[in-house]
């Protein structure tokens, strides 16, 4: 097939290209940025030097028309003006912002802060987690590729709420997510030297996230779920690591638990059960999965309030953004979907 990328220079773009180039069945034909239109494609990614001939441009949306398909990676708010014109001419589009995410266009004043530009496309766009919605990609035509935290944190939970072990209103979600989280644009919350030594919360209530990961987890029990979600700042620049405190009735066993992940995930090529709690990496590890598409849950039961504790992690960059268009592309072009995913994570 080939594809175009709308915004290559950031590190979504970046991490969609590293993926992309050796992918056996996808030619890019463009890479856009209107920054470093002109510039080779290694001024940027520095990592891709001797790979590529491509160059950045700046054309217009009419020049995309060749296109199979076109992977959006643009700043939040800017994909929603463009997407139309791109269904129109028969494009299909995955799409790796927060545009098209939630059903609900009343949610985008409330967590976006501005009003949604064609909330007709809301519900005719698919969630972008193959775990839960497959089929559904299979077919799409435009795909809404989630939150680096939302996927990290509802992969962690569905199997929970879907079979009803937890209680659906009492689920906090503590986040932890490195600085390339906050995009290739330097900011004071990004910078270095205020990241390094330190764990910053931010946007401790109402972050963006919240409604993401309600709404989806909310279709798999048919009612209402309510998450408190808090992110941390924290000195690393991939990865992140949820550590989620959810509720039971009564005491559960572990073989309930793992009987739930195990008829959930059994066949997922990109997840891994990480829950045996000996030596370093007994639990799940951000530092274990960088640069690839995999996705490590583990949990743990405390009968002495209830809880129930699980472990969720991810690269954000990867599993949380570019990883997981792969993932969906491959499903809607009919591939396997480990097609140039099937990477092993850095040790040390």
């Amino acid at each position: 097939m080939k594809v175009s990328i709308l915004g290559g220079s950031g590190y979504a773009g970046g991490e969609l290209l590293r993926l992309l180039i050796n992918h056996p069945d996808c030619k890019i034909t463009r890479v856009t940025s209107q920054r470093f239109a002109g510039e080779p494609l290694y001024r940027v990614h520095p990592n891709l030097r001797g790979r590529t001939n491509l160059r950045f441009d700046d054309k217009s949306l009419a020049t995309h028309n060749d296109n199979d398909l076109v992977f959006t990676a643009l700043p939040h708010g800017k994909s929603a003006g463009l997407v139309p014109q791109l269904l129109d001419q028969g494009t299909k589009i995955v799409d790796l912002a927060a545009d098209f995410r939630l059903k609900n266009p009343e949610a985008y004043p409330e967590y976006y802060h501005t009003k949604h530009e064609h909330p007709e496309l809301l519900e005719k766009a698919v969630y972008g987690l193959p775990e839960i919605h497959r089929e559904d990609i299979r077919n799409a035509k435009l795909v809404a590729v989630p939150g680096c935290m939302a996927t990290a944190s509802i992969l962690g939970l569905a199997p929970l709420v879907k079979t009803g072990i937890v209680e659906k209103e009492h689920i906090v979600i503590d986040a932890k997510i490195g600085s390339s989280g906050a995009g290739a644009g330097p900011s004071m919350g990004s910078h270095h030297p205020e990241r390094e030594g330190g764990v910053r919360p931010y946007k401790i209530v109402g972050h963006r996230h919240t409604p993401e990961i309600e709404q989806e987890l909310g279709q798999l029990n048919g009612g209402n779920v309510k998450v408190a979600f808090t992110p941390h700042a924290v000195g690393m620049v991939r990865g992140i690591l949820v550590t989620i405190h959810a509720f039971t009735r009564g005491q559960v066993e572990k073989k309930d638990v793992w009987k739930a992940y195990r008829g959930e995930y059994g066949n997922e090529p990109f997840i891994r059960m990480v829950s045996d709690n000996k030596g370093l990496f007994g639990l799940p590890n951000p530092k274990n999965v960088i640069g690839t598409n995999l996705c490590d849950i583990g949990f743990e039961t405390d009968a002495h309030v209830n809880r129930l504790l699980v472990m969720s992690a991810i690269d954000n960059l990867t599993k949380g953004a570019a990883g997981a268009a792969v993932q969906c592309y491959n499903v809607m072009a009919g591939l396997d979907e480990r097609t140039g995913l099937d990477t092993i994570g850095l040790h040390p």
